[in-house]
């Protein structure tokens, strides 16, 4: 192995690798990169692994993808002794695995825990970078990979008057780990996204009364979760291997894709056939298992639009309510799309109220509750629902600083821009997993893509190493023609009309940009194996 700085190497800050997050992709580079025989240091803010798992402990807290497919691939022995207990885990079994995967392969011991990166500045004489964290050491190291998740940054509206509060105020992505007891409380809710339909669902039945603050309905899809016996597990084991050329196959990373054909190459009946079928299902087969149309075609998303909210209407008593709770601002699919198990059904209880922020907005917290433009509303809990900054926000937090202190936080200020959204022009030997740009930024089975994209950086590595080249960066000209490519993709679908997270609108001041790469998880997986086998043309490498 080639010498990593110019440092003395025998000293105890001096890395080939520093890896910031404990989570899926996390735990998988530090995995990867000491069986390259590099050192390696990981950081991790937590008390310990788990990463988006370990913070997201609200109650409800469930993964959307189904077990057998949110694994990982690496190891069949893995795989074997792993037992899924339902089709879509909730957050704690989540946490035990990937507890489970750090016993398994020892990875605790390459961490600092309840670490967090303050700094970090490429030097371009010693071609490392100078890590900095809260426990006042500087970090020299070759390969700076960011792993920290593209939804770990929390939005946390800072309403006037939130200090002044008596009772409890708590965000979903920071949730006390003890919990808090509502039961008897009343409690307010403000957010319905995903994590909000997944909190509100679970609470409805223990509180003493529940108000929701909605701003945007959205368009949930009836999950059916299974338990899992010996032989279901068996029989998703079995299929591992057909699993994994699938997830990495098909447009978004699952085990299913667009298998019908156009939309107009059908009759209405069998399209209908087809969105009953998906519907049944219970996954997210309805959103990326239809037919492709919906993401492009405005007649289409219409339609299909239509049929999921009779289905959501169904489901609510009071025809007020169905209104207001029935998505109108924007079509299926070009939202996230959240599963749910008894949202709607939350609805008809006496002891929940729905109070629509849209037309009457937060003014500001009170000590006694939330007072709107229509009222005050008495709560003992706040729990806020609200989101996060998505793709950007982790990386730009941690203060880095490219060639001629070129900083990230900046340039993603003007503008959003990376190269298939691993590596950023200026800055040197910095990978970013789950970056923005990419399909794990919001359009891929988690799992799916941080593995691919862990397994894209540590093989660029590899390259490095072997030809015995110190640094490696997208050239400005590279960068541009992903960025046109991505942005000629996202233009010719419909969700860049629709404001979100996804286009960065629940951030004020945020360039507006799709934040994540839509072509196709397949597409993508062949881009970046082009690149990796042409030599990684357009790329600077000293």
């Amino acid at each position: 192995m080639t010498d990593i700085v110019s440092t003395k190497k025998d000293t105890k800050n001096d890395y080939d690798a520093v890896v910031v997050g404990a989570g899926i992709a996390g735990l998988y580079a530090v995995y990867k990169l000491r069986e390259m025989g590099l050192r390696v240091r990981g950081i991790e803010a937590a008390p310990a692994v788990g990463g988006t798992w370990y913070w997201n402990c609200y109650p409800g807290a469930r993964v959307d993808s189904q077990s057998y497919i949110y694994q990982y691939w690496f190891s069949d022995e893995l795989i074997q002794e792993w037992n899924w207990a339902e089709r879509f885990p909730p957050q704690a079994e989540v946490e035990r695995y990937l507890n489970f995967v750090a016993d398994k392969f020892e990875l605790r011991k390459d961490y600092a825990f309840e670490t967090r990166v303050t700094s970090a500045d490429w030097d371009d004489d010693a071609q490392c970078w100078r890590v900095g964290n809260d426990q006042g050491e500087t970090l020299n190291t070759r390969y700076f990979i960011s792993c920290t998740g593209m939804l770990s940054e929390p939005k946390a509206p800072d309403f006037p008057g939130k200090d002044s509060f008596q009772g409890i105020i708590a965000h979903t992505a920071r949730y006390p780990r003890e919990g808090i007891d509502l039961k008897g409380k009343r409690v307010g809710v403000i957010g319905c996204g995903a994590t909000g339909i997944q909190l509100i669902q679970t609470i409805a039945s223990e509180v003493e009364h529940l108000t929701v603050f909605q701003r945007t309905a959205s368009y949930g899809v009836a999950m059916r979760n299974d338990q899992f016996d010996d032989a279901e597990r068996d029989h998703w084991r079995a299929k591992a291997g057909e699993l994994q050329d699938k997830v990495y196959n098909s447009f978004v990373g699952f085990d299913y894709d667009f298998e019908h054909g156009s939309w107009y190459d059908q009759t209405p009946e069998q399209r209908l056939q087809v969105l009953e079928e998906k519907w049944q299902e219970g996954s997210l087969s309805m959103w990326v298992g239809t037919y492709p149309e919906l993401f492009t075609d405005q007649a289409v998303n219409d339609e299909i639009s239509d049929f999921v909210r009779k289905k959501i209407r169904a489901r609510i008593d009071d025809p007020a309510i169905a209104d207001l709770i029935t998505p109108q601002t924007h079509g299926f699919g070009t939202y996230r799309v959240p599963l749910e198990n008894g949202y709607y059904d939350v609805y008809n209880r006496d002891n929940v109220e729905l109070v629509d922020v849209r037309s009457a907005p937060i003014e500001c917290i009170t000590a006694t509750g939330i007072k709107t433009t229509e009222g005050e509303y008495p709560l003992d809990v706040i729990i806020m629902a609200t989101g996060f900054n998505a793709g950007t926000g982790s990386l730009a937090r941690m203060n880095i600083h490219g060639r001629e202190g070129l900083s990230l936080t900046e340039e993603w200020n003007k503008d959003i821009r990376t190269t298939l959204g691993l590596q950023v022009h200026g800055f040197p030997n910095l990978f970013t997993v789950a970056g923005p740009l990419a399909p794990s930024a919001a359009f891929c089975n988690m799992t799916t893509c941080l593995q691919q994209q862990v397994d894209w950086v540590t093989d660029c590595i590899a390259y490095l190493q072997e030809q015995h080249l110190k640094s490696i960066e997208p050239t400005l000209e590279k960068q541009d023609e992903w960025v046109a490519h991505h942005d000629e993709v996202a233009n010719s679908t419909l969700l860049v009309a629709t404001q979100s997270w996804y286009t960065g609108a629940n951030i004020e001041g945020k360039p507006s940009r799709l934040i994540s790469y839509i072509g196709g998880v397949n597409e993508y997986h062949h881009k970046c194996e082009e690149v990796q086998e042409s030599g990684y043309a357009g790329f600077t490498k000293v």
